[in-house]
């Protein structure tokens, strides 16, 4: 098995900051200070799916309170 497809078989989580930015982060691992999970488990894939169905505008939380988006 090559590097890449065991990454691509690990288990995956949807992860997102205070910001409302979204990320992909090992299932089998706390995510880095400042992020947590969504409840959205699945292939790396099926993970990016998800944050690109859901994640529309990507543009930082406060830079949308900024510019009166919300």
């Amino acid at each position: 098995m090559t590097a890449a497809t065991a990454t691509a078989a690990l288990a995956w989580s949807v992860v997102v900051n205070d910001e409302e930015q979204r990320s992909v982060w090992p299932a089998d691992q706390e995510p880095p200070a400042g992020w947590h999970t969504v409840g959205f488990t699945g292939t790396r894939e099926e993970c990016l799916d998800r944050i690109a169905a859901d994640w529309t505008d990507l543009r930082p939380l406060g830079l949308r309170r900024r510019m009166g988006a919300l």
